[in-house]
C-alpha cells in the first residue's frame, strides 16, 4: 500500500505562485501514474495533472501553461508546480499514486485571494 503526504498548500494572492509536494512511502519509479486532483467546494474531484513512469505528462486545459509536474526519483517526491495562481485554482488538492489500486494522499488547501 502507497501512502501519500501532501504539503506546500497555503493562501496566496492572484497571480503568485505555490509549490506542492507529495511524499512518497516507497520508490515512485515503478508507479505508471503519478498525478494531481483538486476538488473545490460543491464540485467533483476533477484532474490537474498527470506523470507517468515513462515521463508523459497531461494537463488540465485550465491549467496548462501555468502548472508543472515533476518527479524526483530519488526522493520518492511528485511536484507540482502552481504559477500564475488565479482565484478559481481554489482548491483542496489531492496527490494519487496509481499502481495495482489507486492510493491517495490528504489533501492540501490552496487558497487564491483576488
Amino acid at each position: 500500500q502507497v501512502q501519500l503526504v501532501e504539503s506546500g498548500g497555503g493562501l496566496v494572492q492572484a497571480g503568485g505562485s505555490l509549490r506542492l509536494s507529495c511524499a512518497a512511502s516507497e520508490s515512485i519509479f515503478s508507479i505508471a501514474i503519478m498525478g494531481w486532483y483538486r476538488q473545490a467546494p460543491g464540485k467533483q474531484r476533477e484532474l490537474v495533472a498527470q506523470s507517468t513512469k515513462g515521463g508523459t505528462t497531461t494537463y488540465a486545459d485550465s491549467v496548462r501553461g501555468r502548472f508543472t509536474i515533476s518527479r524526483d526519483n530519488a526522493k520518492n517526491t511528485v511536484y507540482l508546480q502552481m504559477n500564475s495562481l488565479k482565484p478559481e485554482d481554489t482548491a483542496v488538492y489531492y496527490c494519487k499514486a496509481q499502481k495495482f489500486a489507486n492510493y491517495w494522499g490528504q489533501g492540501t488547501q490552496v487558497t487564491v485571494s483576488s
